[in-house]
């Protein structure tokens, strides 16, 4: 289990990366964009991404 999560928490720092290492013009202007959403707005967004990642567990782990 401990092997499996520092594996993903790998994967999700490369794949964080990539953007301001490929584009990161684009990732400022992203977090530009960002800063100007609501409090709600990004808690949505973080919300939905809970729960995209949730489902993918639940559909890749059957």
């Amino acid at each position: 289990m401990g092997t499996t999560l520092l594996l993903a928490l790998a994967l999700v720092l490369i794949i964080e990366g990539a953007l301001p290492f490929v584009a990161p013009s684009l990732w400022r202007d992203t977090f530009r964009r960002i800063m100007q959403l609501s409090d709600g707005q990004i808690r949505f967004v973080g919300l939905a991404s809970m729960l995209l990642g949730l489902l993918l567990i639940v559909i890749l782990k059957v």
